[in-house]
């Protein structure tokens, strides 16, 4: 749910803060007060298009903040947030969107930067809002599918996950028989292209670190004359007559001498003996490193001629020796799957085959379980369609199949929501139904149905009571307050009867200020709501009467209420 709401330098609204409970809540307020504003803050927080010209005039941007809980681990806002690498703590997403005055916008969720595209994804799984003449969800007709499986719930999940994992798998087996399934001339290609690089590659007979050894001894052979030069001086110095070797050996005969009659020269004696007959080893060791030392410019020429070759076939092949090799080794299993073309090609378009009926034989399970769930739906709204005074009105499903083939993620099934709302009209689309009141009707009987099985956090009406009265009147305030047992709804409204209902009532009024506007809400109770439904009721003059007819009215919503729990 929507627990709290922070908006910033937003329209005519300077700064607000409001916290939200569960329930429903409604917002009441004179036209213009800035009611539909709040919902469009909503909106853009939930990933809607932004501009500009939602920042109140002077200042550089507008500051959007919504702290959501959701309550269960399930939720998809976790899934997607886990895909996304954001953390949820204490089941607490809070969405941010920050609208500068260059048109651009920056978006936040739990603190990290997203692209708005994740905050709309995100944001969808939070919040629904439906005006008179829109909505997110309920009136897509692609969404229509999905709302029916969901409405079909455990009877269709099994079916559904085992076609999925075959859809994925047929999916996978055309994409590889159409990679090799192509036309003679390209395979001749692609066969005398595999076979010229694997033998230019083999030719080469490359190691995996030669590059690096190759690299190092050209560094020996370029430096041959400083490498003689000193490790000859050095030897000298260590075993010529009368230097180095010579003096630690005296010293150390020395030292021996004393260690025999003071103890306290041992320690030192046996470090210059450990001294000497460690370079006395290093010394027979770079004598033998000298003996071998012999010049070889033909040999550095070979080296720098392997390096060049090296060079040239990472140009054409990867940027190193190790993945020019797994190049070969790729290359060299295409080069066979092309050499056994027509056996693969055989082999796969059999499998292809079976799973293809595997595929039709789960579709049509879906269909079947479909069908039978879509009558189930059907009457339901019906009921809640007769509930809401539209006694005359069909609601159907309608089924379209795909050809065989035709395949995609929800099987071979197209499913769109009619409804015919007058006697002797034919039936058309829900997305084509053009009263505003039939339009607000329908929603609130779908929402109703759907309200413990969509799994949003938050729904959202602005005036979708337009154009109602009376009875209806009455009857979409019920509507919308059953909706609100399962789901936390926010409403804006002008109906007194959907005002009664509310769990929590703010009032909305615009103010002026040293030459400036400003909107406000607050949270209203006892006589304050009495009063702002009887002004709702009568207009401007309240009288004694409108305020017992409205004090009667919130009694009776209250009863009304109860009984829905």
């Amino acid at each position: 749910m929507l627990k709290e709401l922070s908006i910033k330098n937003f329209a005519i609204i300077e700064e607000l803060t409001v916290d939200f409970q569960e329930g429903l809540t409604v917002l009441t307020g004179e036209t213009g007060a800035g009611k539909s504003i709040i919902i469009d803050a909503v909106q853009l927080l939930a990933g809607g298009r932004g501009s500009q010209e939602f920042i109140r005039h002077g200042a550089k941007k507008a500051e959007l903040e919504g702290l959501f809980t959701v309550a269960q681990d399930s939720h998809l806002a976790y899934e997607k947030c886990a895909d996304a690498g954001i953390d949820i703590e204490e089941g607490m997403i809070i969405l941010r969107r920050d609208l500068n005055d260059n048109g651009k916008s920056v978006c936040r969720i739990n603190g990290k930067l997203v692209p708005l595209s994740l905050l709309r994804e995100i944001g969808a799984t939070l919040i629904d809002i439906h005006g008179q003449h829109e909505s997110q969800e309920l009136m897509d007709d692609k969404q229509h599918i999905s709302l029916l499986d969901q409405f079909a719930g455990d009877e269709i999940e099994p079916v559904k996950a085992r076609y999925l994992n075959r859809y994925d798998e047929y999916k996978s087996l055309k994409k590889e028989l159409a990679a090799i399934s192509v036309n003679e001339q390209q395979v001749a290609q692609k066969i005398d292209l595999y076979q010229f690089q694997i033998k230019e590659i083999d030719a080469c007979k490359f190691q995996p670190s030669e590059e690096e050894d190759l690299t190092e001894e050209r560094r020996r052979l370029m430096n041959f004359n400083k490498i003689f030069e000193c490790s000859n001086s050095a030897h000298e110095a260590i075993l010529g007559e009368s230097k180095g070797l010579d003096w630690i050996g005296r010293a150390m005969a020395d030292l021996e001498d004393v260690a025999t009659v003071d103890e306290s020269f041992k320690e030192y004696s046996d470090a210059v003996s450990n001294a000497f007959y460690n370079l006395q080893e290093a010394a027979f060791g770079v004598k033998n490193i000298l003996d071998d030392l012999e010049f070889d410019p033909e040999r550095l020429n070979e080296v720098e001629h392997r390096l060049a070759l090296i060079q040239s076939m990472k140009r054409k092949y990867g940027p190193t020796l190790q993945e020019i090799l797994e190049y070969r080794e790729k290359i060299g299993e295409e080069l066979e799957s092309l050499l056994n073309r027509d056996e693969n090609i055989q082999k796969n378009e059999q499998q292809l085959i079976e799973l293809r009926k595997k595929l039709q034989a789960t579709a049509n399970e879906l269909t079947v379980i479909r069908k039978k769930v879509g009558n189930k739906l059907s009457n339901a709204i019906m009921q809640q369609l007769r509930e809401l005074y539209m006694e005359k009105a069909e609601f159907s499903v309608h089924f379209e199949s795909l050809q065989e083939e035709q395949f995609d993620h929800n099987g071979l099934d197209r499913i769109v929501f009619y409804i015919a709302t007058n006697v002797g009209e034919p039936p058309k689309p829900l997305t084509k139904i053009a009263s505003g009141g039939e339009l607000s009707r329908v929603m609130l009987a779908l929402k109703t149905i759907f309200s413990t099985t969509n799994g949003i956090t938050s729904i959202i009406f602005d005036e979708v009571d337009t154009g109602v009265s009376g009875r209806v009147a009455q009857a979409i305030a019920e509507k919308i307050a059953a909706i609100s047992v399962h789901s936390q709804v926010l409403c804006i409204s002008h109906l007194p009867q959907v005002a009664a209902m509310a769990d929590h009532h703010y009032h909305i009024q615009k103010q002026e200020d040293t030459n400036r506007t400003f909107t406000s809400l607050t949270e209203i109770f006892g006589n304050d709501r009495i009063d702002e439904i009887s002004r709702i009721m009568s207009g401007a003059e309240v009288t004694e009467l409108t305020f017992q007819h409205a004090k009667e009215l919130i009694e009776i919503a209250d009863e009304r209420k109860k009984a829905m729990i």
